[in-house]
Parts: C-alpha cells; sequence; structure tokens
C-alpha cells in the first residue's frame, strides 16, 4: 500500500473526526477510519468511500459497509465496557447506496448485555441519508485497560 494519499483521503474530512489508529491487518486495508467523540464513551466512527471500497458499478461495496458496521456497531462494546470482543452475528438491512467521495458515517447502541454477550442496534448514514439499519450480537473477549476516550471496566460494570 503506497503512502501517497488518493484524492478521496486529501478530500476535507467533517470537523470533528480525527484519524483512527488503525493501521494493521483488515484495518489497513480498508481504511482511513475517521472517529468523532460524541461524548463519554461514545463516537461515531467514519471513512470516505475512495476507489479501493467500489464495486463495479461505482457504489460502496456491501461487503465495505458490512465490515464498517461491524467496526462501528462494535466500537460501543470498546467505549462502554473496556472489553476485547468479537463478533457472533451480524444483521444488515441495506436501504440506500454510497458513492465514491461520500463521507460514511455510523454508530451503534448498546441495548442488552447478558454473560458477557452484547445486543447492539446500529445505523450507517450519508448526510440525512440511511445506508443500513441492523442489530450485531459481540461475544466479550476479555477486560483490558481503557484507551482514551473509554469508560474503564469495573467488576460492578461487568456484572
Amino acid at each position: 500500500m503506497s503512502d501517497d494519499l488518493t484524492g478521496a483521503q486529501a478530500a476535507a474530512i467533517p470537523d470533528g473526526y480525527s484519524p483512527l489508529n488503525w493501521s494493521r491487518g483488515f484495518g489497513r486495508q480498508i481504511g482511513p477510519l475517521y472517529e468523532q467523540r460524541t461524548g463519554p464513551g461514545q463516537a461515531v466512527l467514519g471513512f470516505r468511500v475512495e476507489e479501493h471500497h467500489v464495486n463495479g458499478l461505482g457504489n460502496c461495496h456491501g461487503g465495505m459497509l458490512m465490515s464498517f458496521a461491524d467496526m462501528a456497531w462494535g466500537r460501543i462494546i470498546s467505549l462502554q465496557k473496556s472489553y476485547s470482543w468479537v463478533t457472533v452475528r451480524l444483521n444488515c438491512d441495506f436501504l440506500s447506496g454510497a458513492q465514491l467521495g461520500d463521507f460514511v458515517e455510523g454508530r451503534g447502541e448498546l441495548i442488552s448485555e447478558e454473560d458477557l454477550v452484547f445486543t447492539v442496534r446500529g445505523r450507517i448514514w450519508v448526510g440525512e441519508r440511511t445506508l443500513m439499519t441492523g442489530t450485531g450480537i459481540f461475544k466479550a473477549l476479555a477486560p483490558r485497560a481503557p484507551r482514551p476516550g473509554e469508560i474503564a471496566y469495573t467488576e460492578t460494570a461487568g456484572a
């Protein structure tokens, strides 16, 4: 992967967003990704649709949107619980598409927790247009030290 910025990467990122330091593995392949902190334990993730995200029709590939949903929706577990996690199930309803150059945003809302299995409701959008809604089920692996902006795990918070 080149260190040169593409036209989409060089385009203005919306105010309040900063780059996520997900530069290894899969995150490097689909990035760059951005995050906007919206309050304690809350954030919106985003990415600009680039050439490597589109399908043959020039639309953002559904697999990219699902990968982004997985990260954006599961992120709430990291932010609110300081757990490492894996995805058990991801259900997505595609409602609209994104085009080259669009800035796509997404966030999850934690709706239930039982035995370290978390259910999250999420939404992915561009501007006022919803691209995708759905739910994810995520399994916590282990508590970890909180990173900046995350809520620290406590025995009572994890119970």
